[in-house]
């Protein structure tokens, strides 16, 4: 296919961002992934409407992504079109116990907002480097605290078009998943109950959840977070260090000496080899403690 064609094609029908062969590098926090054929970044939610009725037009296939913070693409890239709601979708209202905001705001930036209306709930976010639909999706969360839990309404749309409101009463949340997932949909936006509080008490739970992360975490170097669900019993990361793993790589690819369930990109890793690295981690867990370590990431694209 034409893929600069259908680029323009969409250009359009669309307010959003438009490209052709766009190296999912750019797009991920891990900094890896090969080009896309086509790439969107609506601004609205009637460019999500016009991507899905462009694609089935044309019969390409649909990969749906956030900011990439929880995402490997492969390191032959994405065949048809990827939509990437991280960095469109950028509706926020703040009310007096709520937080109205569009899919592709980063959980940061909802996060800040909420402080600066003295609203609570939010805080463990401040961190985290995920658009909220993506957050939604995986029901991200950090210090005990999950964003579901503060979910009021969820508004969707399918792959063939058909919008929907979904109540918190009709949604489910667990650790890294919710019913989000079983349905082939896009989040459009969200409504999140968030409790008034003074700023002073919100701002230091803030700060010392960022301060954590800084000490913690290697922000300093690429990486999508967390590689691996905690089992029940114990971290990851302290299975991964007690089985040897700290610092060891493939390539590029290197099992963070930070903080051992993220694997950072040094350079010029590959999906090939954190593919490879998690492999050699898993097994090197499962060998020594009979724990089978499943991963939160998700893997989309083809391999070179």
């Amino acid at each position: 296919m034409n893929w600069e064609q259908l680029a323009h094609e969409l250009q359009t029908r669309v307010a959003g961002r438009v490209l052709a062969g766009a190296s999912m590098k750019q797009y991920t926090t891990w900094r890896i992934g090969g080009p896309a054929d086509l790439l969107l970044i609506p601004q609205a939610e009637d460019d999500v409407a016009a991507a899905l009725e462009f694609n089935e037009r044309h019969g390409l296939p649909l990969t749906v992504i956030g900011n990439g913070s929880n995402l490997l693409v492969g390191d032959g890239g994405i065949r048809g079109l990827a939509l990437r709601i991280g960095g469109g979708l950028q509706e926020l209202q703040v009310g007096e116990r709520e937080i109205v905001a569009g899919a592709g705001v980063f959980l940061p930036t909802l996060s800040r907002a909420a402080l600066r209306r003295n609203l609570s709930g939010l805080e463990f976010g401040g961190g985290i480097p995920a658009s909220l639909g993506g957050a939604l999706i995986m029901n991200a969360g950090a210090f005990g605290q999950y964003i579901g839990e503060r979910v009021r309404s969820v508004d969707t749309i399918d792959f063939k078009g058909t919008r929907q409101t979904w109540k918190d009463s009709e949604l489910e949340f667990a650790y890294r998943c919710s019913t989000l997932q079983l349905h082939a949909l896009i989040i459009i936006k969200a409504s999140l109950a968030l409790q008034p509080v003074e700023q002073k008490e919100i701002r230091e739970r803030f700060e010392c959840y960022l301060e954590y992360r800084s000490s913690h975490h290697p922000l300093d170097q690429p990486s999508a977070g967390s590689v691996f669900r905690n089992p029940s019993d114990q971290p990851a990361g302290q299975l991964i260090e007690m089985a040897g793993l700290k610092g060891f790589r493939v390539g590029d690819a290197q099992v963070s000496a930070k903080h051992a369930n993220f694997i950072v990109n040094l350079g010029s890793a590959t999906a090939t080899q954190v593919r490879a690295l998690i492999e050699i981690i898993r097994e090197r867990v499962l060998d020594r403690f009979g724990i089978d370590l499943e991963t939160e990431v998700r893997v989309v694209g083809e391999e070179r």
